[in-house]
């Protein structure tokens, strides 16, 4: 298995920060090009979430990824520690925001649940939200 984990401030210059290192990170798999745009596409959805939502653009604070790769099976770890998601099955309705003067707001997670296999929110009010992501991806060899 391979591993890694990094952690940066809480500001949305990061956010590419976050897409090119785990876009790096999964290099020796010899991804498809839909590949890495998907698992981008998740990490900017689910990064931008943290900082907006979780610490509402506070660059004192600090995200967190974890991403461990096992086979061609991705895990990725995003996690803040933030406010909290008040009602889990709420955020996952499409277009459910708190958010409403952004462009695109309410998409982030019914993104995420599109392109992953499979997206578990474990969230405490006041202690932060932990996005568990799994992908598989394809073999091609």
């Amino acid at each position: 298995m391979n591993q890694m984990e990094v952690s940066f401030s809480a500001t949305l210059d990061n956010e590419n920060f976050a897409r090119t290192t785990v876009g790096a990170f999964l290099t020796p798999l010899n991804p498809t090009i839909d590949e890495i745009i998907e698992m981008k596409t998740i990490v900017s959805e689910a990064v931008s979430n943290a900082i907006i939502h979780g610490y509402n653009n506070n660059p004192e604070c600090h995200v967190v990824i974890k991403m461990e790769i096992e086979d061609r099976l991705v895990r990725l770890v995003i996690q803040d520690y933030g406010k909290g998601i008040e009602n889990l099955e709420q955020v996952k309705t499409p277009f459910y925001t708190t958010a409403k003067d952004l462009e695109h707001a309410g998409m982030g997670i019914t993104i995420i649940e599109t392109l992953a296999d499979s997206l578990e929110i474990e969230s405490v009010i006041n202690i932060g939200t932990k996005l568990i992501i799994t992908k598989r991806l394809k073999d091609h060899g």
